[in-house]
């Protein structure tokens, strides 16, 4: 069933959010509750965005129609349906990085110039969807799920918020948006200021284990972009390849883990 046997802890535990999501939308009616619901939920749900990721370049299931229904439940935690980053960020950002003006998600203006982190997080967030349809146009295929999933997944969460407004606005609706623009938010610091084409001086990366952990590995960035489409469990080793032409400066702490490497540990000695 799972691809990789890495996979299963992860899924199980995003599936389970599901249905916390569900059992609180269908059981809870006091305002404030729901609106602690909607806060306390914020981060987790970050968290499932990049897993979400990882999905859309590594598919989970051997199943195309358990990989469909893991999406969907990936579109209620992140708001972002199925193959939207395929297009947009898997054949899109990861062909054009080192050239922002092809970039899928260029973190610079239209003359040269670096946009601030806000500019880039609302104009990245707002242009997603219309960027991966154009990205499309290339992948038919790909394209035609990705318009009918998501007809689907808002059809799904309408109905939703129909069926219990408030429940449904603050359990999923907003949720959705609001992991979309946290998405958009942390990308900014993979790129931002790095003008270059050298595919090893173009990423910052986070060797922090903690990090790691809760992303699948997704500080190990230089890597990531290096082979898109290895499973995450396989990048730390991948990463230890080719630590030593990541030039120094490029590794970082983040919001998650604030320190950065040392240089007293080697960054693929932390586990995955």
């Amino acid at each position: 069933m799972f691809r990789f046997s890495q996979d299963r802890l992860p899924v199980a535990l995003i599936t389970a959010l599901t249905l916390v999501d569900f059992c609180v939308f269908l059981l809870v009616d006091r305002p404030a509750f729901l609106l602690g619901y909607f806060v306390l939920m914020t981060i987790p749900r970050g968290v499932v965005c990049a897993w979400s990721h990882h999905h859309q370049h590594c598919a989970t299931f051997r199943s195309t129609a358990l990989n469909r229904l893991l999406e969907v439940s990936y579109a209620l935690h992140t708001g972002t349906t199925t193959n939207l980053w395929f297009l947009h960020h898997v054949v899109g950002h990861h062909v054009n990085y080192l050239d922002q003006s092809k970039d899928e998600s260029s973190w610079t203006r239209k003359d040269g110039s670096k946009m601030g982190e806000l500019e880039y997080t609302w104009w990245t967030t707002l242009t997603a969807y219309p960027r991966a349809f154009v990205v499309g146009r290339r992948f038919p295929k790909a394209q035609r799920q990705f318009v009918i999933f998501t007809v689907l997944t808002l059809l799904l969460v309408a109905t939703l918020v129909w069926f219990r407004p408030l429940a449904g606005l603050l359990v999923f609706a907003l949720p959705m948006l609001v992991s979309l623009t946290y998405t958009a938010w942390v990308t900014y610091d993979h790129h931002a200021g790095l003008e270059t084409d050298d595919a090893m001086s173009a990423s910052y990366n986070v060797v922090n284990a903690w990090y790691n952990r809760w992303t699948g590995n997704l500080g190990y960035h230089t890597a990531h972009h290096l082979r898109p489409g290895i499973h995450w469990s396989k990048l730390p080793v991948l990463h230890a390849s080719i630590e030593a032409s990541i030039p120094r400066h490029l590794y970082r702490g983040s919001y998650l883990a604030p320190s950065t490497w040392s240089g007293t540990q080697s960054p693929s000695s932390d586990p995955a």
